[in-house]
C-alpha cells in the first residue's frame, strides 16, 4: 500500500516531525519510509541559516520528497534542495518552497513579534534549543504563526501578543497543539 507521508519540520521534542498518512497505491514498507522521514527531517533542520523566520514541511510520497514551505532566504531554499536530493534513497525532489520578498517593513515585524512573543514568560520555553518551537512568517504586513505549542492557551496567547504587534495587517495562528499523552486511569 503507498503511503504519503507529510512532516512539518519543528523544534520542539518528540514532536519535531509531526505526521500522518493517507493510502495512495504501491510504495515503500513502513520502517523503510520512516526512516527516509527522518533522514529529511534531520538535514533540514540541521542547515545553519534555518531559523525562527522560516518553516519547512515536505511530503514523503515512495521516494519522491515534495518540499514545501516559506523562507527568507533564497539560498536557504536551494541548500535544503541539495541537501535532500543527496539523500540515499531520494529518487525525486519537487522544490514547492516559497521565498518571501525582502522588506525592511516585514523585517521590522519580523523583529518586533519576535520580542512580542518569546520575550512573555509563558513562552520562554518554546525559544530554548537550536530551533524555536513557534515560527514567525511574515509576508507583505501579514503575519502567520506556524509550529507547535503544548496547549490550547498557549496557542490563544501567541495570536493575541501577534495582534499587538505594531503595524502587522493580519495575524493567521496555525500553530498546532501538542496532543497530550494519554493518561491512565486508576480506578
Amino acid at each position: 500500500m503507498k503511503r504519503m507521508i507529510q512532516l512539518t519540520v519543528l523544534g520542539l521534542g518528540a514532536l519535531a516531525a509531526a505526521a500522518f498518512a493517507q493510502p495512495a497505491g504501491a510504495d515503500l514498507p513502513a520502517e523503510t519510509a520512516a526512516r527516509l522521514a527522518e533522514q529529511v527531517r534531520h538535514e533540514l533542520v540541521m542547515m545553519p541559516w534555518y531559523g525562527v523566520f522560516d518553516h519547512l514541511s515536505f511530503r514523503l510520497e515512495g521516494r519522491k520528497v515534495t518540499m514545501l514551505g516559506e523562507v527568507r532566504r533564497p539560498t536557504l531554499r536551494d541548500e535544503a534542495e541539495r541537501r535532500v536530493k543527496s539523500l540515499e534513497g531520494v529518487e525525486a525532489v519537487e522544490n514547492r518552497i516559497h521565498v518571501l520578498p525582502l522588506s525592511p517593513y516585514d523585517d521590522r515585524i519580523r523583529l518586533a513579534s519576535m520580542q512580542a512573543i518569546y520575550a512573555h514568560p509563558a513562552f520562554t520555553r518554546y525559544g530554548m534549543g537550536v530551533l524555536p518551537a513557534v515560527h514567525l512568517l511574515v509576508e507583505n504586513g501579514r503575519l502567520t504563526l506556524k509550529g507547535v505549542v503544548a496547549t490550547e492557551a498557549d496557542r490563544a496567547l501567541a495570536g493575541m501578543l501577534a495582534q499587538g504587534v505594531s503595524g502587522v495587517f493580519e495575524v493567521k495562528n496555525e500553530l498546532a497543539v501538542e496532543k497530550p499523552a494519554a493518561r491512565s486511569r486508576k480506578g
